[in-house]
């Protein structure tokens, strides 16, 4: 490993290093649909990488990547391969190793753990690690010169990679992807990045992905100015089209070339491509820089960076929840309606704010069933009735750049209460056609909503203004591993949740374990009642709706009832639950079902009493 070290890090003070282009566009052009994994090629059909890695070194590439981009052990679980990711990494070095020989470096690819932001949020900074490290240690065992960890939207799991990259011994290529105005998903500069990978142990820093050549050079002379590392580039070509059933790159691999010398020219030691690049683009680049060295690099004196303006911590007591502490806090679902006619919303939301709740919350498109669009229904509600709304956003129905569309729009209606949910999957639903998107989960989208309120998007773009949305999260409590849910929890207050609107709870000791768990939760928590109707509604809730569970005590209480007897002890139950949280809850979020307004009047009452 020692020489092979030395070898990388001689080699770039020698002169410029040209990488390998993409591998997955080569891969789609050559027959490989783009829902296949990739990375299973290598155990399956390793004839088809040997050859796009001899067919890069035969244009002039000096360095190639291993196919083990998304090669850890979560990605490839979706391909039921998760056993064999050690065995799938090092046979990807092996692969590539068989075409470099000694004479060419071998990269080991490393790329993000998850495929959408806020994927693997869930899991602890050890586990994550055990993740990086696994597949690392696969393509050390298989022979790889250096580590390249490349198109990573998050900073801080970077860094992370980086730190367990060092583990190996080898040197560790760093790259980030950055987007809108030089800035990564997150907002953090190019100058912050380069700083904070040295700090992490990097041997080179650079970017690659997220955008075209232009913006890769640009990001590269911000870095040049910042460290005295080496620079790495590996740009996109262009941005694709899709032409006749396929997606084309247009940008040709002699502008490529060009923008590439420029990279070289500012500081660049290794450069090479990465989506829609191809032979001939290395082709041309390797011309295009022959016998340049990188130019010397004057470093700029650090500033003390100003931190970016953050959303004050004393906003969830604003709006709806300006009484929290004082009293009882009420909201009330009311679901959209399946059609056009939504007088019935408006005469239950009407009668609920005379009544004394605080916000109407709607759903979006709950169970995965359509309804009618909840921001525009909100609107209405707020212009003509004078109660706040709480939107519900969902991840399952809108990609990362819809949903910064709609998020943005409803801020611009005067919405300012948002709750982040993941979404119950399409197959809850069984809507024919539709399919499930989560760019985003309810952690992703909480991020979203916060920097958004920070002025920028999820992919570094400017505002001109921030938002004011108050986000609010989840919470289901009705699980057997109370303390995971509270480990999530503690994640969604982190990325920027205000309050808390629980799923329905039945069982008073279920009550007071959340209660006992949620002792140091310094937001509103507000408890779900959703009133049962009839021993078959209870069922139905029990066996079929994700995220409820009725005690036996419960549904032995609505054995037999229906009508009017159902209403009666489905009422006296959830008063028992009002009671037991009395003093003790910062509120409740109530669900009446089937749109019985009249038994959330009926708890609004017994909880202002």
């Amino acid at each position: 490993m020692k020489r092979a070290a030395c070898g990388f890090l001689e080699r770039l003070e020698q002169g410029v290093i040209v990488g390998d282009g993409a591998m997955g566009t080569l891969l789609y052009q050559r027959g490989i649909p783009l829902s296949f994994c990739f990375e299973c090629l290598n155990l399956r059909q390793p004839d088809v990488v040997r050859r796009i890695h001899r067919d890069y070194l035969a244009a002039g590439a000096e360095l190639v990547e291993t196919n083990t981009f998304a090669a850890n052990r979560l990605r490839l679980a979706a391909a039921g391969l998760e056993e064999q990711t050690r065995q799938i990494n090092a046979l990807g070095a092996r692969l590539a190793r068989q075409e470099a020989g000694r004479r060419f470096l071998v990269a080991g690819a490393v790329g993000p753990l998850g495929r959408a932001p806020g994927e693997t949020a869930e899991l602890s900074r050890e586990q994550r690690a055990a993740l990086f490290r696994e597949q690392m240690e696969g393509l050390a065992e298989g022979g790889v010169d250096l580590l390249l960890l490349e198109t990573f939207a998050s900073l801080e799991e970077l860094e992370l990679a980086v730190a367990e990259a060092g583990g190996t011994g080898l040197p560790v290529v760093a790259q980030m992807a950055f987007f809108e105005g030089g800035k990564t998903r997150e907002g953090v500069t190019a100058a912050e990045v380069a700083r904070r990978l040295v700090g992490a142990g990097a041997s080179v820093v650079g970017a690659n992905c997220g955008s075209g050549p232009r913006d890769v050079l640009a990001v590269l002379r911000t870095m040049a100015t910042q460290v005295n590392i080496p620079l790495s580039g590996f740009a996109n070509s262009g941005f694709p089209e899709y032409v006749d059933g396929r997606y084309i790159y247009l940008a040709t691999p002699g502008y490529f070339a060009a923008r590439g010398r420029e990279m070289v020219e500012a500081g660049a030691c290794l450069v090479g491509g990465c989506c829609g690049t191809t032979p001939e683009h290395i082709r041309a680049l390797a011309a295009a820089v022959a016998g340049f060295k990188p130019s010397i690099r004057r470093i700029k004196p650090q500033v003390a960076a100003v931190a970016p303006a953050t959303v004050a911590r004393d906003t969830p007591r604003q709006g709806f929840l300006s009484d929290w502490g004082k009293r009882p806090l009420i909201t009330v679902e009311l679901d959209p309606p399946r059609g056009m006619d939504c007088r019935k919303i408006l005469e239950g939301a009407r009668r609920l704010a005379v009544a004394g709740a605080d916000a109407i919350s709607l759903a979006e498109n709950p169970l995965a069933r359509i309804r009618m669009g909840n921001i525009a229904l909100a609107k209405r509600i707020q212009d003509e009735i004078g109660i706040e709304t709480i939107i519900h956003v969902t991840g399952r129905d809108r990609n990362l750049i819809g949903l910064h569309s709609e998020l943005m729009g409803a801020h611009l209606l005067g919405l300012r209460n948002v709750l982040a949910v993941t979404g119950d999957p399409v197959a809850v639903g069984g809507e024919s056609g539709a399919s499930n998107v989560f760019d985003l989960n309810s952690i992703g989208l909480l991020e979203l909503v916060r920097a958004l309120n920070n002025g920028h998007t999820l992919v570094g773009g400017e505002l001109g203004e921030p938002t004011r949305f108050k986000a609010g999260a989840a919470f289901n409590p009705n699980v057997s591993d109370m303390d995971a849910q509270l480990r999530r929890l503690g994640k969604k207050i982190a990325a920027g949740a205000c309050f808390v609107q629980t799923q329905p709870i039945y069982s008073i000791p279920v009550l007071d374990a959340m209660l006992d768990g949620m002792a140091d939760v310094d937001i509103p928590v507000l408890v779900g009642i959703l009133p049962l109707v009839s021993e078959r509604n209870a069922e139905f809730l029990h066996n079929e709706v994700p995220g409820i569970r009725l005690p036996e005590e419960v549904r032995r209480r609505m054995h037999g009832a229906s009508g009017e007897e159902g209403v009666r002890r489905g009422l006296a139950i959830s008063r028992e639950l009002v009671e037991a949280g009395r003093g003790r809850v910062d509120g409740f979020y109530l669900m009446p079902p089937f749109g019985k307004v009249d038994m959330a009047l009926s708890l609004i009452e017994a909880i202002r009493v």
